[in-house]
């Protein structure tokens, strides 16, 4: 079951067509990656799902309803560009913005004292936002968008102006709340940040679906049979001519098999050379090598 659906959905500005008849589901409980260049059509996409621009065309669903007025509601969306109020004190903000989220006055207090506990920043209750670094503002922006715990949560460029500790612990609540059931889309350009932590991605590039599906089963898709192997001892120079050498370091080396050669046949062969094999894995392709040759191959398609 997908908690979000869209079909077809189309956008233009003046002659500019940002969004071209995207499809895509995200699985209920998922982790989903939308992902792509600057400029991609990411940002378009989230605005039309929650609801802050309409599509010219194509339909979306939530819970298979169809969206409409009430639905951003059950959204909690996280930016990439901030709109905290500066001047604001950040125990007056994050009570404005719960309650704008349909929280009473009493659970709204007892929500943002958990979670200012949970990120040790109590005593930021009465200091104005505008006294915080970036990274501190990020903070407040990200716990005003899950204080009404929705079941959808976007969040376009989490990490921005994070330092290491703040990134991980915001990856650690983005885990902790995905395996509670909430289901989470998390928008990027830097693929690299999303292996560890999306099992299902779509790549978006000029408006368009580049391509979609699981992690691994995309991984698996565009693999070359390229492999690591760490040995003892020296390798002979006639196993050469069994694989191409890609690079070759003391005591490891990483080769590409010839189409349709085993794995297990190379090991074999330097088993049988008296090759101490310590450590033999297959080298599968980034998500970031994968997409900028998907996209050079449609170029030139």
């Amino acid at each position: 079951m997908s908690i979000l659906k869209l079909e077809g959905v189309r956008k233009s500005y003046h002659k500019h067509e940002a969004v071209r008849g995207v499809s895509f589901e995200v699985p209920q409980g998922s982790i989903y990656g939308l992902l792509g260049p600057n400029g991609a059509g990411k940002t378009t996409l989230i605005r039309i799902i929650t609801g802050i621009t309409g599509a010219d065309e194509g339909s979306i669903f939530l819970n298979g309803e169809r969206i409409d007025s009430r639905h951003p509601e059950r959204i909690g969306y996280l930016p990439e560009e901030r709109g905290l109020y500066k001047k604001m004190k950040v125990g007056e903000q994050l009570m404005y913005l719960a309650r704008l989220k349909g929280l009473d006055s009493k659970t709204a207090k007892q929500k943002i004292k958990h979670w200012l506990e949970k990120f040790e920043i109590i005593d930021w209750w009465n200091k104005k936002v505008e006294e915080l670094s970036k990274g501190m503002q990020q903070k407040i922006q990200f716990i005003s968008t899950v204080i009404h715990e929705p079941k959808l949560l976007i969040l376009d460029e989490p990490f921005s102006g994070l330092d290491p500790i703040n990134t991980n612990l915001i990856k650690d609540e983005i885990s902790r709340m995905n395996a509670e059931g909430t289901s989470i889309i998390f928008s990027t350009h830097r693929m690299e940040q999303v292996e560890q932590i999306c099992d299902h991605i779509t790549l978006i590039n000029e408006g368009m679906n580049v391509l979609e599906g699981e992690v691994g089963d995309i991984r698996q898709q565009f693999k070359e049979n390229v492999f690591k192997v760490e040995f003892d001892g020296e390798l002979p120079s006639e196993t050469g001519e069994k694989f191409h050498i890609l690079s070759r370091e003391n005591g490891s080396l990483t080769l590409q098999l010839h189409e349709g050669d085993d794995s297990n046949e190379i090991l074999r062969l330097f088993v049988n050379k008296g090759i101490h094999i310590k450590h033999f894995e297959e080298i599968l392709p980034g998500l970031n090598e994968i997409f900028i040759k998907q996209v050079q191959s449609l170029k030139h398609g």
